[in-house]
């Protein structure tokens, strides 16, 4: 069993049936009354945040999790294609659960998906992912790294990003997938 002092954010708890990964979590001693923690609470499943507040020392079961490193074949339609590169099986996960994940996927590339209970729970990727630009104006002759100013830009990925007036088709590019903001050339 895991008590509420032992809370870290990003760890996975069993409430009321339903697994949850805690978001944020706050300790609270009033001056008076008991102590409480204050939580925010994300479902894997479906991505809901819920907030709520535990007497302090309330025990619930840990969840057992593990991220397991997989290769991204293909979309479906309904589902991403996934491969265990150890020993070549694949998995179909539903694209609800990919979630905005899948924006910075391209086909071939590793990713690590996330596993509790021994079930898929979510796609991690990359907090920077370098792509190459399919489409945006051309730079124009006096368009410098100082000179400021952006223009979109569309990814290979289908991803539409601001970029520097200086980049053109062609380039790559490195990009937050945390912000989905342009960090530099690749």
């Amino acid at each position: 069993m895991i008590s509420t002092n032992q809370f870290r954010n990003g760890a996975h708890v069993e409430i009321d049936g339903a697994v949850y990964r805690i978001v944020e979590f706050q300790h609270v001693k009033p001056g008076k009354g008991g102590a409480f923690v204050r939580t925010k609470l994300r479902r894997p499943d479906d991505g809901s945040v819920i907030d709520r507040t535990f007497r302090a020392g309330e025990k619930f079961r840990p969840v057992r999790t593990e991220t397991r490193r997989m290769q991204y074949l293909y979309d479906s339609g309904e589902a991403a294609v996934f491969m265990d590169t150890r020993d070549y099986e694949q998995l179909e996960i539903p694209k609800s659960l990919a979630g905005d994940a899948m924006r910075w996927m391209l086909p071939n590339s590793e990713v690590d998906l996330l596993f509790v209970d021994e079930s898929p729970a979510g796609v991690q990727v990359p907090s920077a992912v370098d792509m190459a630009v399919t489409e945006t104006n051309p730079g124009l002759k006096g368009d410098t790294a100082s000179g400021g100013g952006t223009k979109p830009a569309t990814l290979e990925s289908g991803v539409r990003v601001e970029v520097p007036l200086f980049v053109n088709e062609g380039d790559r590019v490195r990009v937050d997938t945390r912000t989905g903001e342009y960090v530099s050339r690749a």
